[in-house]
């Protein structure tokens, strides 16, 4: 096969890569492409289709993690064998059943979202419960403050001063469940046409979630300082969604000019804002905390959100947003009569467990685990470091390899995959289709063994060999 007759729908809200993906996807479904056919090559549908080749590997990356094409090395993409799929038309619609796939089972998963769950203050989490219930406190379970409890709310801004340099009051935070939530909620405060900017590439969730929200989404250029302010005038964004502490996925930190030229964009015009992300700062392994950029913010401009799920885990869907004073004012007239989205009880317990220190001395273990964990994945990457470059590495739990482009990132992940490792590509994370990334791998240690990062880079280093 040399060519597909795909129609992309440049004004649609569905990606370019999810298009090709699904029309691939529904031929291969209603064998139109057949078995053993070979899809055109990535550079080839992208000169078809006069698109960013990226975006083709894209498309091609999820068609091969759901089992539909194979990559076989040197020779392209083939649809594989499906049995047991069959289809029938019911009400005008062809509705398809699918066989049960089992989930691969990786010997190692160097997720860059992980944490350490092993660490986690068990006994402390446990005892700090039984206190707070320990009154049989009945008002406990009553719906309590819109805004979330206020010994949390104090807590927090004493903690965040001190911690991240954040300049606010209890009565300016809001406590919700995951910051999915607290987006949404700001979109009620905000309200009216927005046109939000994201570095490129980006937290995908949060990009997909203004998305659906109906914000006029941009991308915008980065440099090794950050989200490049001369690229936001040019969108006419008002509101720049940023990561200056750790910038998720490349890790960069914005410094402290590029800063002062952000909030002096913000402060230029009157509803202009930046949502400051700032979801994994505590984890920093090279030189002191880096202070957070609405410390900085003399204008009212900057709307902090922070979340325990990095830095405690996951599933205690514990976020916290700081509104500048105008908004908050907006607020308490459009949002306050929604009701707290986090258990009271839960939100005790995590007002005791900072209050007592008990957060502080969780940070400084988990800061020595990931160093370590960090130290021995570098050292055990110094053989590849002829192939690639590695960044990103001073924060966070994950760090960066880029290889030279003629190595196409998706047969960097094929390879990992056909020896039971996972690893993730940098490409996942792009959401702009005119500049070419160049092929990056992501890898996370927080969730893994010493000896396991030791072992699992061995086997990737051997699998990829043969690529350089």
């Amino acid at each position: 096969m040399n060519e597909l007759t795909i129609r992309l729908e440049t004004k649609s809200q569905i990606p370019l890569y999810e298009q090709i993906y699904i029309y691939i996807k529904n031929d291969i479904q209603s064998r139109k492409i057949k078995c053993g056919d070979k899809l055109p090559s990535t550079r080839a549908l992208a000169k078809h289709l006069d698109i960013s080749r990226s975006t083709v590997e894209l498309a091609y990356e999820q068609l091969v993690a759901e089992g539909y094409v194979e990559a076989r090395a040197y020779k392209g993409f083939f649809v594989t064998k499906i049995d047991d799929l069959y289809q029938w038309k019911q009400a005008e619609e062809t509705v398809l059943i699918k066989e049960e796939k089992k989930e691969i089972e990786y010997a190692y998963d160097f997720t860059p979202n992980g944490i350490d769950l092993n660490s986690f203050p068990y006994r402390v989490w446990r005892k700090l419960a039984k206190d707070v219930l320990a009154d049989d406190k009945a008002t406990f379970f009553k719906a309590g403050n819109s805004q979330g409890e206020y010994e949390l709310r104090d807590t927090l801004c004493h903690y965040l001063y001190q911690s991240r340099g954040v300049n606010c009051e209890a009565e300016q935070i809001i406590v919700g469940a995951g910051n999915d939530y607290l987006l949404m909620l700001l979109q009620m405060i905000l309200k009216g046409k927005h046109r939000i900017a994201f570095e490129n590439p980006t937290y995908r969730q949060a990009y997909r979630l203004f998305q659906q929200l109906d914000y006029e989404t941009r991308t915008v250029e980065m440099d090794e300082k950050g989200m490049r302010v001369d690229e936001l005038r040019k969108v006419q964004a008002d509101i720049a969604y940023v990561m200056p502490s750790h910038q998720y996925p490349l890790g960069i930190i914005m410094p402290i000019q590029r800063r002062m030229e952000l909030l002096r964009w913000a402060a230029e015009k009157d509803g202009r804002y930046i949502i400051e992300d700032d979801y994994d700062s505590e984890f920093r392994y090279k030189g002191k905390p880096i202070p957070a950029l609405q410390g900085y913010d003399r204008n009212d401009k900057v709307i902090y959100i922070g979340t325990f799920s990095k830095s405690i885990a996951p599933a205690i869907r514990v976020s916290y947003l700081v509104l500048p004073k105008p908004l908050l004012k907006v607020y308490k007239e459009k949002g306050r009569f929604l009701n707290s989205t986090v258990s009271r009880v839960d939100q005790q317990i995590i007002h005791q467990f900072i209050q007592q220190g008990y957060y502080e001395r969780h940070l400084n273990k988990m800061r020595g685990v990931y160093k370590s964990r960090h130290d021995v994945m570098i050292n055990s990457l110094k053989p590849l470091l002829k192939k690639c470059k590695i960044s990103g590495e001073n924060a966070g739990v994950h760090l960066l390899l880029t290889f030279p482009s003629q190595v196409a990132e998706i047969e960097l992940i094929e390879r990992a995959k056909s020896i039971g490792i996972k690893v993730y590509g940098l490409s996942a994370y792009d959401v702009c289709t005119e500049k070419k990334l160049n092929p990056t791998i992501l890898l996370g240690y927080a969730n893994m063994q010493e000896e396991e990062i030791k072992e699992g880079v061995q086997q990737l280093i051997s699998a990829w060999r043969e690529l350089f």
